[in-house]
């Protein structure tokens, strides 16, 4: 597999919140203890933070909450395997790539509503990233929000946790302007800061 497509992989193995050794990721996705110490630098420079248990039964454990976009076939793919069955003469591996085509197609037609789910643009992720570090590392962050009828304003807050709710993410948040708990849509920051000030 590709570098990025082990990276997904090992996200989406340690979303359970299993802990892993560095061995047992090692052989799911068949590289070296090596590869996955770097795959985990990696993970950590998008904002996803994974602990590190020391010791002889140590190892890795995602204890924040982060919802992993699952990959999808795409209809090329069915169409791809549809030409592959054209090419070939054996009756058996025929009948077999039929079957893997039908699973395929019904993956994909299944998981076209399915891609709202996670429903993150560019931007939007880059806001999840960095109240998802805030919420693992208590860190305050300076966001710009629109609010309708007041506009924007500049507000201090303490994010608590991420929600999903009618296909919109919000953050659960203390606003130090309001003193109180907050709701906010990520589609209403217009500017995010991850402060160094903790709360």
């Amino acid at each position: 597999m590709s570098k990025i497509s082990n990276v997904l992989t090992m996200i989406e193995y340690m979303s359970t919140g299993k802990k892993y050794s560095i061995n047992e990721l090692s052989e799911l996705l068949e590289v070296s203890p090596r590869m996955i110490r770097i795959y985990k630098s990696e993970i950590e420079k998008a904002g996803i933070y994974i602990d590190t248990i020391m010791g002889p039964y140590g190892g890795y454990v995602l204890n924040q909450s982060i919802r992993v976009p699952k990959r999808k076939f795409i209809k090329e793919d069915y169409e791809l395997i549809d030409k592959c069955i054209n090419l070939i003469n054996d009756k058996d591996d025929k009948e077999k790539l039929i079957l893997l085509k039908d699973k395929i197609r019904g993956i994909y037609i299944g998981s076209k509503d399915e891609k709202r789910e996670l429903n993150l643009n560019n931007e939007n992720l880059n806001k999840y990233n960095i109240f998802a570090r805030a919420i693992k590392e208590r860190r305050k962050v300076k966001i710009l929000y629109y609010s309708y009828g007041k506009g924007e304003l500049e507000r201090v807050v303490n994010p608590r946790e991420m929600f999903l709710f009618n296909d919109v993410w919000y953050c659960t948040a203390f606003c130090e302007l309001r003193s109180d708990i907050r709701h906010f849509d990520l589609n209403r920051i217009r500017k995010i800061e991850l402060l160094d000030e903790k709360f």
